[in-house]
């Protein structure tokens, strides 16, 4: 990852517009901001969400609040909870998709 030039920058979370995605069930409100070719990203997840897709996409994702249960398209799975974090390349065998049964808030780099 490399951070294009960008002045020392601070972000207002609270303030950053919200958009809806919706997964296969409940749905996530991202707030997000883009430099250059990274995407920095506050996301919540409501209770019982459930992605609709599989990511292959790299990310640096940080546990902010609530419980996020990851699942590898190999059957892994992982439970996260405030504090965790994860980190996947874009390179590999890692494809992954989100759930959480109460809600989660994350901080995410990709």
């Amino acid at each position: 990852m490399q951070l294009a030039a960008l002045p020392f920058t601070v972000t207002d979370w609270s303030g950053m517009p919200a958009t809806t995605h919706p997964g296969e069930t409940g749905q996530a409100l991202w707030r997000t901001m883009q430099v250059g070719d990274v995407r920095i990203r506050m996301v919540e997840y409501s209770p019982g969400y459930l992605a609709d897709h599989w990511c292959d996409r790299g990310h640096v994702l940080f546990v902010v609040e609530g419980r996020l249960d990851t699942e590898l398209q190999d059957g892994r799975r992982f439970s996260l909870t405030p504090g965790m974090s994860y980190q996947v390349s874009d390179f590999g065998d890692a494809a992954h998709r989100s759930s959480s049964p109460d809600g989660a808030k994350l901080f995410i780099v990709d």
